[in-house]
């Protein structure tokens, strides 16, 4: 067996060259003018997760070294070793030493940065200008704001952004056609909602799909990910907001039942779709308070399922009132 069919999706079809990202186009444009000239100044990539930010890294890396990689890249997990003596071990062992090929520097790159302690934080800065002449430093952080101000300035700041629904759905179709994945239409919308612009949670999705026979289709994208359809919750929400209070409780059993659901999952779901309600602008507004009023409700730990029933009342209230 070839040792990429053991590997998951997520890590098979993991972009090796920057030209082969999905989306970022300007960011990937930079990226490319850096290994050209073989130069760059410390960077700092910010975003949601699953949208490339680690594969743009690894692929720049890739072009800079070549195969000399191994000795002149290193990958921490800041989450992992979140501390300042991680700083002032591995990341300043490493930093002192020169670099292998004609590349004039080597690059550490601290994945989830955002983990670091404020401590380590600050180590880390007075690293970055010591060893410059040597080594780059790329930062990777889901917030931005989480990274000391110092810090900040030192780094060429890059945001990338959640891939459109199309990228996703090209990027699905590329996979199934390798894979030989028969799927329709209605599954690669059904993966593009569930994942938004999450590129890693989508190729997971999809691997979970492919190991039931037959062609993939929407039902089953909604049960893998264990997501409600959209028309499902819409019905819901219909109910409660004409007043059918019992009617809308029992589809919100039938939810929670079929597809596993946890509160959070619904509440999320629900912030979706109120945007597409056909309702009065005030009664959106209504929705919104509401539905942030009980997530945190249930983040200080409220039981969920009387939360959701309460919310749903909420909304059967809007009718009654009128």
């Amino acid at each position: 067996m070839d040792n990429l069919d053991i590997l998951p999706w997520t890590e098979k079809y993991r972009p090796k060259k920057l030209g082969e990202i999905s989306g970022q186009r300007e960011v990937v444009s930079s990226l490319k003018e850096f290994a050209k000239r073989k130069n760059m100044p410390h960077l700092l990539f910010s975003g949601p997760p699953g949208i490339g930010k680690t594969t743009a890294a690894l692929a720049l890396a890739c072009e800079l070294f070549g195969e000399n990689i191994s000795g002149n890249f290193l990958e921490l997990n800041a989450s992992d070793s979140r501390g300042i003596d991680v700083v002032r071990g591995r990341i300043k062992d490493f930093a002192r030493t020169t670099s292998l090929g004609s590349v004039p520097f080597k690059i550490i790159f601290l994945d989830e940065s955002d983990a670091l302690t404020s401590e380590a934080q600050n180590a880390l800065r007075r690293t970055m200008e010591s060893y410059s002449s040597t080594t780059r430093f790329i930062l990777n952080c889901n917030y931005s704001s989480k990274i000391i101000e110092p810090l900040q300035s030192r780094c060429a700041i890059f945001r990338f952004s959640p891939l459109s629904n199309e990228e996703i759905s090209e990027m699905i179709k590329r996979v199934c056609k390798k894979e030989d994945l028969k799927i329709d239409d209605s599954a690669i919308s059904a993966i593009s909602y569930v994942c938004e612009g999450d590129m890693r949670k989508a190729l997971n999705i999809l691997q979970g799909c492919s190991m039931h026979s037959g062609k993939i289709d929407s039902e089953l994208v909604y049960k893998i990910s264990s997501r409600a359809k959209p028309v499902e919750l819409k019905e819901m929400l219909s109910c409660a907001l004409s007043g059918k209070f019992l009617e809308s409780r029992e589809k919100l059993n039938k939810l929670i039942i079929d597809y596993g659901l946890s509160g959070e999952d619904i509440i999320s779901q629900i912030y979706r779709e109120i945007p597409t309600l056909e309702i009065l602008e005030k009664e959106k507004i209504f929705l919104i308070d509401k539905l942030a009023e009980y997530n945190f409700r249930m983040l200080e730990g409220a039981n969920e399922r009387i939360q959701i029933e309460a919310l749903l009342a909420q909304f059967a209230l809007i009718k009654l009132k009128e």
